[in-house]
């Protein structure tokens, strides 16, 4: 099949949905189907033509501007031109968006005309809205909820497929009128793994980052802005590490990094606190070092960072939220708290803090329930969706 994705951002921009964007077309690729990536350039240099990466897949860079609201993020601006003339020449047979907005509904409005198939991944839900705004427009962000479904069922009628990544997702989809089919983002199970991949990794890296050789690692990882409410996060961590030894690593960046760092030295925490900004290769072997991780955000459709700990057979701590318990079980895979519990999040992860043998025991637990979301099945069932109704 002649397969096109559409996404707002591709790495070298860093976002949950690009890396979902780039382990599909990679996997599709290996595959034997042609992939064409159309996504904002990266950069305000000219859009090149279509060109083909190492890894076999197509990109088509659209012209773009700065995202305000994500750092290191950009959107294409007037994608229709661009959009039509990329699909035109690559004359795909499915026409897959990641994106809901103006590039998204270019490219299926595109796709209609040229006669393919039509699909959608869910990456937002319209309440999201609200939990990105400041508490005192909290109250317009759900007033805006209700055009915004309406908005969601007319992308959702343009398609012939609406993919959700969780069940919990495609039965709130449901609830408002969008039948979805669910499908797991999936997990790279072998570069997320419990097993170290040389010997000496710990020491290294701890001494890289400039971590205690000694302390349990408390781990923060992910976007550092509003709407994924690191600050709660990194309240638990240091109320965890005020009634146990142990140091707090916080991987991401985002618009609130600033704010964060500067709570962080007001808390005087007798441990060592790093912020890392991003990191890329070294990620599988950071969430290996920690005994735990945190996470406060209530805006997942499937969160990466629960799948990628959980892989790695590190336990997370976790809202009671949206698709969050469909990986982390309560007592099982980790800790669950409940969003209206202030204490919640922190007595979880002094419970992993005072507990070594609970936590890699939850851990070993969740690295099994990580494996039900292999890639390969992700890769099929993507392929069964595209192909029900081509002839």
């Amino acid at each position: 099949m002649r397969i096109a994705l559409i996404s707002q951002s591709y790495p070298p921009m860093i976002s949950g949905a690009a890396e979902v964007v780039r382990r599909l077309a990679r996997g599709l690729t290996g595959r034997g189907h042609a992939v064409l990536v159309v996504t904002a350039a990266p950069t305000a240099d000219a859009p090149r033509p279509i060109v083909v990466g190492e890894d076999g897949v197509g990109l088509a860079l659209l012209p773009s501007l700065p995202n305000p609201f994500r750092v290191g993020q950009r959107f294409a601006v007037a994608p229709t031109g661009p959009v039509r003339r990329a699909l035109a020449a690559f004359q795909p047979e499915v026409v897959h968006t990641h994106d809901p907005g103006p590039l998204g509904r270019a490219a299926l409005r595109t796709a209609s005309g040229l006669g393919a198939r039509r699909v959608l991944t869910a990456h937002q839900l319209p309440w999201f809205l609200s939990a990105s705004l400041p508490h005192r427009w909290r109250g317009v962000g759900r007033r805006l909820e209700a055009p915004a479904w309406a908005y969601a069922r007319q992308v959702a009628a343009l398609c012939e497929v609406v993919i959700a990544p969780s069940v919990t997702i495609a039965q709130v989809l449901g609830t408002h009128g969008i039948a979805a089919q669910p499908i797991s983002n999936g997990i790279d199970l072998e570069r997320f793994t419990p097993h170290t991949t040389s010997p000496g990794e710990t020491a290294a890296l701890r001494q890289r980052l400039g971590l205690h050789p000694d302390l349990p690692i408390l781990l923060h990882i992910g976007r550092l802005d509003r709407d994924k409410q690191p600050l709660r996060a990194i309240e638990a961590a240091a109320c965890a590490l005020r009634q146990a030894p142990g140091q707090l690593l916080v991987v991401g960046d985002g618009t609130e990094r600033g704010r964060l760092e500067r709570a962080a030295r007001g808390w005087s925490l007798r441990v060592p606190t790093r912020f890392t900004g991003y990191l890329t290769t070294e990620l599988p072997a950071v969430y290996r070092l920690a005994r735990v991780a945190v996470s406060a955000s209530e805006v997942e459709i499937q969160s990466t960072i629960a799948l990628e700990a959980a892989a790695s057979g590190c336990p997370l701590v976790a809202l009671d939220v949206g698709s969050m318990p469909e990986v982390v079980r309560n007592g099982e895979t980790g800790w669950l708290a409940q969003p209206d519990e202030p204490d919640g999040l922190c007595a979880g992860l002094a419970h992993a803090l005072t507990d070594a043998e609970e936590a890699a025991r939850r851990g070993r637990r969740a690295r099994y329930l990580a494996e039900g979301h292999r890639l390969d099945d992700t890769f099929r069932a993507h392929e069964q969706a595209y192909a029900a109704r081509l002839t």
